[in-house]
């Protein structure tokens, strides 16, 4: 395996002589190190230091070898950029697109995982100006990282220090590592709703995004997987996250039953996370159907059960089958045992079990995951993020495999 390359970017903190200590521990477990330091940065720590510990020349403005178009270069041959220390004007600017130095530029060019490990003041980071950015960065994917609690500059202390050296570089080595856990496997993920027409104007449908699916879909491809996305009604803004996928748009439960087993044969893996209509309507009018003042009843059959199609020649096929239950609780069972019952019946290796309502997991919006083996055994809970939870999810099924 190639020797993994990983840039260290360095703000303006007190805490950047910290990053000379991450710089080693990485370099020690063989990775090749490139710093980009913020010309604030530099008031904190020597260039001549970092040339020294990294090995390579150091650039600090995108002025700098310009024929080399630095911050491209850096963005595309970096296995993880890490920021240590980011500091609250870092997170600001890097939330806003705004790129008035080398690494900044950097940042705006990634397509690696990115991880940014926070220190300020306590009163800067609980502000609600840095709760936001942070919150905004970590919904697009970037590994905001807590931060600790200890001492400050000067008498301060309280929630705002860095992690410590160690800890950071076990993270990013990891980040590392998940980039090629999927090379050479080929994943198929469902996202969306579908929908089941009543007339050539009206649907039955549900409130499902298509996001959680869109993260899943990345987050495969982020770990070296070539990727399928089986999109049912999936707005175009929020496919635009799962660029360097191939597509396959559907529309009804049956479309997706006919896709997921097409594109299933061959898999090896097969996250079964879009919201399939449990009905649709026996009648379709080719029409609009008009007011009559008159109540009006529609029949409903059922549709065929896609996951459980999956599920039953999963072992015979050689793939592994993950499937989602968005679950809502009432006075007879929790969100989380109807989910567990699902597990069973399914048969699908993994269960996703996220607790749904009118304001709750869909969206744009943070949910919380109970992943269920097919015996009922749930081997994780998480909440956070789509993204983050993406990264969950393919944890557990890494194990599983």
């Amino acid at each position: 395996m190639s020797r993994s390359r990983i840039v260290v970017g360095i703000s303006g903190g007190i805490a950047a002589y910290k990053s000379c200590i991450l710089i080693r521990l990485l370099r020690k477990a063989g990775a090749d190190v490139v710093a980009v330091p913020t010309p604030a940065a530099l008031e904190m720590i020597g260039k001549t230091t970092l040339e020294a510990l990294t090995g390579n020349r150091v650039h600090v403005r995108t002025s700098e070898a310009a024929d080399q178009v630095t911050h491209v270069r850096h963005a595309q041959e970096a296995d993880a950029i890490v920021v240590a220390p980011a500091t609250a004007n870092t997170l600001a600017k890097t939330r806003w697109g705004i790129a008035d130095n080398l690494l900044l530029n950097t940042l705006l060019a990634a397509r690696c995982p990115v991880v940014m490990a926070p220190a300020m003041h306590t009163e800067m980071w609980t502000n609600p100006a840095t709760v936001e950015n942070v919150a905004v960065l970590r919904s697009r994917g970037i590994d905001v990282l807590d931060v600790g609690v200890g001492q400050l500059t000067g008498k301060d202390a309280g929630p705002g220090r860095m992690l410590e050296p160690e800890a950071i570089a076990e993270h990013v080595l990891a980040t590392v590592a998940r980039t090629r856990d999927l090379q050479g496997r080929h994943v198929v993920v469902s996202a969306g709703g579908t929908r089941e027409p009543l007339d050539p104007v009206r649907f039955l449908g549900n409130r499902s995004s298509g996001r959680f699916g869109v993260e899943l879909a990345r987050e495969a491809r982020s770990r070296g997987a070539e990727v399928t996305l089986v999109a049912a009604n999936v707005e175009a803004s929020v496919l635009e996250r799962a660029g360097g996928t191939r597509l396959v748009r559907v529309e009804s439960a049956r479309d997706m039953l006919e896709a997921m087993e097409r594109e299933a044969s061959g898999a090896d893996i097969v996250v079964m996370c879009a919201a399939v209509a449990d009905y649709r309507p026996v009648e379709r009018l080719d029409v609009k159907r008009k007011k009559t003042g008159e109540d009006l009843a529609v029949r409903l059959v059922e549709n065929p059960d896609i996951l459980a199609a999956l599920a039953r020649d999963r072992r015979k096929e050689g793939r592994l089958v993950v499937g989602f239950a968005a679950e809502t609780g009432d006075e007879t069972a929790s969100a989380l045992e109807y989910g567990i019952a699902k597990a069973r019946r399914k048969g699908a290796d993994l269960l996703v079990v996220n607790e749904v309502g009118e304001r709750l997991g869909f969206g744009d919006v943070d949910t919380a995951v109970a992943i269920v083996a097919d015996d009922g055994t749930v081997v994780r809970e998480a909440e956070g993020s789509k993204s983050r939870m993406a990264r969950v999810i393919f944890d557990a099924i890494r194990e599983r495999m």
